[in-house]
Order: C-alpha cells, then structure tokens, then sequence
C-alpha cells in the first residue's frame, strides 16, 4: 500500500504540555474523591507516616507498571496485536514508561487501548478506595488519573479522525503517525 509510506498526519505530543495537564487532572480528581471521602465517612482526617509513604510508593509503581500493561491488553483486545510484537519499557532520559508495538493499528481499536488503562488504573480504584473507606488507595487513583494526560491528548487528537484510518506508534517518541486507509482501492487490486 503505498498511501502507508507517508503518514497522512504525525500527532506529537509536547511532554510539558501534558505534564501541566497531568498536574490538574491529578488535583481536581483527588479534590473531589477527597471531598467524596469526606461526605461518606461524614468526616476527613489524615494521618502521614512513613509506612504510609512507603506503600504510595510502591503502589504508585506497580500502577504505573500496570497501566502500561493494560496498554498491551488493550493493543491485543482491541488492535489484535501479537504479544510478540509487543514492548514495555522505561525511557528513564524522558521520565516515562511506555507500551507500544511496531504493527499498525486501527484508529478506533488504539483508541480503545488509550483508555483502558485510565479504568483500569484510575476509575476503578476510586471506586473501590471510595467504597472501602482507603484514602491511600484513593491518593494512587487520583495520581494515575493524571497520568492518563498523555492518553487523553492522544485519544482527542485521534477521535477527530476517521475510525477505520491506521494508526503506528513511535517506539522511542510520544509520537503517533497516521494514515488515511483507501477506502475505493483501485480494480483490480487485491484480486490475485
């Protein structure tokens, strides 16, 4: 095909764009379970410790670590990737972990995997810290709602584009290229 030699559209993100972005979907979300918190246990109080601490720590990297996996399930549920053409890592130079995978995928299916993880990671979590009464658990949710900002810019930009468009992510760069799939290909093709 060669209307997929050149991307039709390259979406790239600016990391301090989204990293100011992140910072409010970190603060809005985590006001409001707070204040959820606080309306269901008919009070808020906090208590820091260094356990405490710890714990945040370690559940904010292994969220972190699964919602890049919840990417690659998302690439294989709704992209129908292999998962060995699959790839997880940590860019440490740009300070982010990544998922990604070298085979074009729909725009609607990748759309679909930007999301997934934000349920998976963000919601659902708040829902269960809510329901459980766990403002740690809460705390987490809110800071993997924020860091879904490079999803959400992603998936804005790619909704504005036709579903059945063909989408390949950089392995290196927060970078997407696009291409415009041939709806009417000529006669004759495809026909051997």
């Amino acid at each position: 095909m060669d209307n997929l030699k050149h991307p039709t559209k390259i979406i790239e993100l600016d990391l301090k764009v989204v990293a100011k972005k992140s910072l409010l979907l970190t603060v809005f979300p985590l006001i409001l379970l707070l204040a959820l918190k606080g309306l269901i246990d008919d009070e808020l109080s906090f208590t820091i410790s260094f356990g405490a601490i710890f714990l945040f720590i370690v559940g904010y990297i292994a969220l972190i670590v699964l919602h890049e996996l919840f990417h690659l399930l998302g690439f294989r549920i709704f992209c129908g990737v292999p998962w060995k053409r699959m790839i997880i890592g940590v860019n440490l130079k740009m300070g982010v972990a990544y998922a990604t995978t070298d085979q074009l995928m729909s725009n609607r299916g990748l759309r679909k995997a930007l999301l997934l993880p934000f349920w998976m990671t963000g919601i659902i979590p708040a829902i269960i810290g809510l329901a459980i009464g766990n403002g740690l658990l809460i705390l987490l949710a809110a800071f993997l709602i924020g860091g879904a900002a490079g999803d959400f810019a992603m998936y804005k930009e790619l909704k504005a584009l036709p579903d059945d468009w063909v989408v390949k992510d950089d392995p290196e760069l927060p970078r997407l290229y696009v291409f415009e799939t041939n709806p009417n290909p000529p006669l004759g093709a495809g026909d051997q």
